[in-house]
Order: structure tokens, then C-alpha cells, then sequence
């Protein structure tokens, strides 16, 4: 549907020659992930546990019971649980083969962490061929925004690490502005819809930026006045509303049923500050990170991309000479100060935006864009930045090799792209072997469907996080948990986890029968000596109430047989 010619022997042998070099670099520079894909993950932070749930829970939903994809089973009895957070729907989803070959969730997991810099990569590279840069122009652009410093800084978030949908969202929008058409305009609100199912931030950001894109070219190219053109944008705009609405019920559900919102306050808390945009996590870039303490982010797009940019953007504006003779007529090979313009507005809006409320802009944005009241992390308007900078300096790349010659049109990109993966270069990632699924785990997933309430039952607000290490652990057997984290706590299960921490009580015990509880887990490596010398007392005054069902190390696994009068 895009203006490519049908594929020759040439382009085949080309393009499969650039997917081989993807797929290199994403093994290299995401190392160790490749050899430990069923068998490391990021369990050195909660936010990592959760992912590593979130994704298989959605594989397992969507090919077991779509239909209660949503009913998670955390924070029992709630139900739509799964909307107390992001869903990572789209991540899901491309786990199934993965989840359905192994049942790992470290596997299914890891295998979306893969493909999304493999998938980056592409549309970063689809985009810039489009915009009118040569294949390995294309290939270092690529690079510059998959790998750039503000995704590593978010491994342990899977939806921000998706971020193909930016650049093939964009590669649509030059389509439809460059030939409006019906099925270029359905297919413009594919992507929109399949990267809004991936990453809420980046659809809403996304979402904005086609928008501006809309308004921009329209004004560019005299199309304000075309009816046509406003009717196939409506049409993009109605495929990508339609087709995300159902998703989004749910949250507009529990958002009236509980008031749970985002305020500009949480807003100010994840907004950048001038230090995020020097920072990064790359072996080059520390060199100066304690130059710059008190950063809040991780948002610097890389030496190379920002230098890049800038002169590109300036490049083009002014009008850098090129030769477009064998082009067609689109966006960034004939028309460079209009392609200067656009990816410069992004770049300044995006960065203005990620400044948080006290810039002014997010708070107009919080105030007139509905969505808004559920965001809280305006730094991720960050990511939109470096694809601007990454484009401008793409483009211009490719508009001032034509005045060289054949032999620095060849030897400076790979230059280039040489340069970008040094500076980039991050590996190891650093993801920690997971231990094996203790037994009692697995014995769960044979055992008739009964209500698990894991133990100790963390009740101090800081450690609610900890509740996510138990729902990786759920991933075994997909009970009905009472234990979760998400964004969106219940008040319910605020005020019932400090009682139900004391258990076995006989305030814990009616708390637990009226939940319907069947299992308990025990984790004793996390009770103190005074506590557990508590709980074995416990167990042992309630010996007829609880009937041992595995103990291995310090996972003990009990059913509730009787309830205590």
C-alpha cells in the first residue's frame, strides 16, 4: 500500500541482507539477552516482575479465555484488574508463539524485548528510506533511535521499549499527506491503533503528532482547501478510535467506579529537567553523569543524533543542495525545508511537552486532552524527540552524500553507523539469572482452582511493589490471587493487608474466609527470626486448619481445610 516498487531479485537479496545485520546488532547490543531468553529477565527491580507477569498473563488470556483478558488474576475479588495498569496488550499478543511453544514467561517475555528493537530498527530505517535517505544512511538511523540511551533506561518497562509504532506511524502519515487515498488512510490508523494497544504513552504522543502532521502538511501543501484530504484524515482518525475504544472501556470504567486519575502534581514528579537531557546510561555518555547529579530522567538522545539533527534541521532549512533526479516527488527528497519544518516542530513541541506542567504546555495539554488524566509521565514525550533529531539528520545526511562521491557516499555512512553503535553500546544489559519456579508453584497449577494468598502480605505502601515477585510466581498456575500491584491499588486491599499479614489469626482466618481463600504460601526467607518463630507457632496452634501440602526451602505451600471457630 506504501509507493515502493514490486520487489526484485536486487531489492530481495538487499533487504534480507539488512534484516541479517538487524538482527546482529539487535543480538549485540541487547547481549546477554539472545543466549538467556528463556532463562534471565529483569527480576532486580518489581517493575520488571510485573512486566514479566503482564506479558504472560496477556498470552495466556488471549489464547485460553479472551474474553476475560481483563480479569486478571490479581487483587481477587476485583474484577477487571488487568486495567489497573497498563494492559501491554500489543506485547502480549506477540508473545503467543513464543508463550504457546515454551509456557516461560521469561521466554515469551524476552522474545517481545528482541523484536522490539528489531522492529525499531525497521521503521526507523522504512522511515528515513522514505524521507529520501540511501539504504545505509538509513541503517545508521536506525540504530541511532532503537538503541538510543532514553530505551535502555526503561528495560524493565516492556510498553516503553515499543516503539516501532512511532516511525511507522509517521511513514504512514507521508503516504497518506503524499497520495491520499481510503486504504492508505485505513492503514494510518492501523498503526496508530496497534501502537496505541502497545504503549498508552506513545499512542496518545503519537496520536498528537499526526495531528500537528495533519495541520502542518495541510498548510505546506495548499490541501487545507481539499475536501478530500480532511475526509481521509477523519477516516484515519475514526479506524484508530474505533478500533482502540474497546480496549480503552475499561478504563473509563474503573476511572468513574474508583476517581482514580493522574493530578499535575504526579505530573511534575516524572517531568524532565535540564540534567535528563545530558543523561544516559551508555558506556561513553558516563563519563559525565556526575557532572550532572540530580538528573530525572534518562532522555539525552546521543552526541551523534543531537549534533546530527541540529545541523541537519539547519541543513535543510537552508536549503542544502542534493539531486533528486531518480526520486519521486515526497516529502524529504524534493521538499527539504518543509521536511526541516515538520520534524523541527515535533522536536521543539515534544521537547517543550516534556518539561513537564511548570513549562506550560503539558498543562494545556492535561486540560484539554481527556486522556491526559491518566498519564503522569511527561519525560516520555522524550522518545518523540530523538526520532525528529535521528530523521533531520538522516535526511540531510542523505541530501549532502549526493554532491560526493561514490566511494564517500559509501565510506561515510559506515562511518557513521560505526560511530553510532560505539557511542550507543550498553551491553551487557544487565539481566540477572531467575532461579527455577519453586515446586509448591507448580504443584498449584495441578491443584483444583482455589483463591492464593501468598505470605508475608506486604502492607506498608513502599513495599507494595514486593507484591509483584508473587504474581510472576502466579504465572505456574494462574490461580486467583488476593495479592497484586499495579498502578490503581483498591482501597480494599489497603485496608485488608495489614490483618491479613498477621495470619494464621483468628482475625486473618475470617478475613481469608470471606475472601474464599483455599491456599496459603509461605515465604519464610522474608520473615525475620522473631516473626517467624511467630508463624510457627501459629501454624502449629491452627495444625487442624491448615493441611501441608509442599515445603521446599523456604516456599512452603499449605491448603485451608477447616476455618478455625
Amino acid at each position: 500500500m506504501l509507493p515502493y516498487p514490486r520487489m526484485s531479485t536486487r531489492r530481495a537479496i538487499a533487504a534480507a541482507r539488512f534484516a541479517l545485520v538487524a538482527a546482529v546488532l539487535a543480538v549485540v547490543m541487547t547481549w546477554p539477552l539472545a543466549p538467556g531468553l528463556g532463562t534471565r529477565g529483569r527480576i532486580d527491580t518489581y517493575d520488571g516482575y510485573f512486566s514479566l507477569w503482564n506479558i504472560a498473563w496477556v498470552a495466556h488470556a488471549l489464547t485460553s479465555a479472551p474474553t476475560r483478558l481483563y480479569d486478571a488474576n490479581i487483587f481477587y475479588p476485583h474484577r477487571t484488574t488487568l486495567a489497573f495498569s497498563e494492559a501491554n496488550l500489543g506485547a502480549g499478543a506477540a508473545a503467543i508463539p513464543v508463550w504457546l511453544a515454551t509456557g516461560n514467561p521469561l521466554a515469551a517475555h524476552n522474545s517481545v524485548v528482541f523484536l522490539s528493537f528489531l522492529l525499531s530498527l525497521i521503521g526507523a530505517y522504512l522511515l528515513a528510506r522514505y524521507l529520501g535517505a540511501p539504504r545505509l544512511v538509513a541503517t545508521a538511523a536506525g540504530v541511532a533511535f532503537a538503541y538510543c540511551p532514553f530505551i535502555f533506561a526503561r528495560f524493565p518497562h516492556i510498553q516503553l521499549l515499543l516503539t516501532a509504532g512511532l516511525p511507522f506511524s509517521l511513514l504512514a502519515m507521508h503516504a497518506l499527506v503524499d497520495r491520499p487515498t481510503p486504504w492508505r488512510a485505513i492503514l494510518l490508523g492501523l498503526t496508530l491503533f496497534l501502537q496505541g494497544i502497545s504503549c498508552a504513552y506513545y499512542g496518545v504522543s503519537i496520536g498528537l503528532t499526526v495531528g500537528v502532521g495533519a495541520l502542518y502538511y495541510a498548510v505546506a501543501r495548499g490541501a487545507w482547501t481539499s475536501g478530500r484530504y480532511w475526509l481521509l484524515t477523519a477516516l484515519a482518525a475514526f479506524v484508530a478510535l474505533g478500533l482502540i475504544l474497546p480496549f480503552f472501556l475499561p478504563y473509563l470504567r474503573i476511572q468513574e467506579d474508583t476517581g482514580f486519575t493522574r493530578s499535575l502534581r504526579d505530573a511534575s514528579m516524572y517531568s524532565a529537567n535540564w540534567q535528563a537531557w545530558l543523561a544516559s546510561a551508555s558506556w561513553v555518555h558516563r563519563q559525565w553523569l556526575g557532572a550532572i547529579a540530580g538528573f530525572s530522567e534518562v532522555l539525552f538522545p546521543g552526541i551523534l543524533t543531537t549534533m546530527g539533527g541540529i545541523a541537519g534541521a539547519v541543513y535543510l532549512w537552508t536549503g542544502g543542495r542534493g539531486s533528486a533526479e531518480r526520486a519521486p516527488a515526497r516529502a524529504g527528497v524534493d521538499r527539504p525545508r518543509e521536511t526541516a519544518g515538520f520534524y523541527g516542530l515535533v522536536a521543539l513541541l515534544a521537547f517543550w511537552a516534556s518539561l513537564g506542567p511548570k513549562a506550560g504546555l503539558y498543562t494545556l495539554l492535561f486540560y484539554t486532552v481527556p486522556v491526559f488524566s491518566l498519564l503522569r509521565a511527561p519525560a516520555r514525550f522524550g522518545i518523540l524527540v530523538v526520532l525528529a533529531l535521528v530523521m533531520l539528520a538522516a535526511v540531510a545526511l542523505g541530501r549532502w552524500l549526493q554532491t560526493r562521491s561514490p566511494a564517500a557516499s559509501r565510506r561515510v555512512p559506515l562511518v557513521v553507523l560505526a560511530l553510532l553503535v560505539a557511542e550507543l553500546f550498553r551491553a551487557p544489559v544487565g539481566l540477572p539469572e531467575v532461579p527455577p519456579m519453586n515446586g509448591a508453584f507448580r504443584l498449584l497449577g495441578r491443584m483444583p482452582r482455589g483463591v492464593v494468598v501468598e505470605l508475608p502480605f506486604f502492607w506498608i505502601r513502599s513495599d507494595f511493589p514486593r507484591h509483584a515477585e508473587y504474581m510472576f510466581y502466579s504465572t505456574a498456575h494462574w490461580q486467583p490471587l488476593v495479592n497484586g500491584y499495579s498502578d490503581h491499588i483498591p482501597a480494599e486491599f489497603r485496608s485488608l493487608a495489614g490483618p491479613i499479614n498477621t495470619f494464621p489469626s483468628e482475625h486473618a482466618f475470617s478475613l481469608l474466609k470471606g475472601l474464599r481463600a483455599r491456599y496459603v504460601v509461605f515465604h519464610l526467607n522474608y520473615y525475620d527470626r522473631r516473626s517467624r518463630e511467630k508463624l510457627m507457632a501459629g501454624i502449629e496452634r491452627f495444625g487442624d486448619s491448615l493441611r501441608p501440602l509442599h515445603q521446599e526451602g523456604d516456599v512452603w505451600l499449605y491448603e485451608i481445610v477447616a476455618w478455625p471457630r
